[in-house]
């Protein structure tokens, strides 16, 4: 079995009513990071994933999971 790394980056931004770019802004990289990021094509380093939670106002872990179902 392989854990993949799942996320909730889209409904999370979503719900905080913040485009793509607003949150790339926020964070400091492009908004096609942030989009490859919420279709799972990449991982975020450590560094990234923490700037997103605290953009979001969220622990890492309401964030990103390991999706072992694969």
């Amino acid at each position: 079995m392989v854990d993949q790394l799942g996320n909730r980056l889209k409904t999370m931004r979503s719900e905080a009513g913040l485009t793509q770019a607003d949150l790339a802004e926020q964070v400091g990289v492009s908004r096609k990071t942030i989009n490859t990021v919420e279709n799972g094509i990449f991982v975020p380093s450590t560094l990234l994933a923490l700037k997103l939670a605290r953009a979001l106002g969220t622990p890492v872990e309401a964030i990103f999971f390991l999706d072992d179902a694969l």
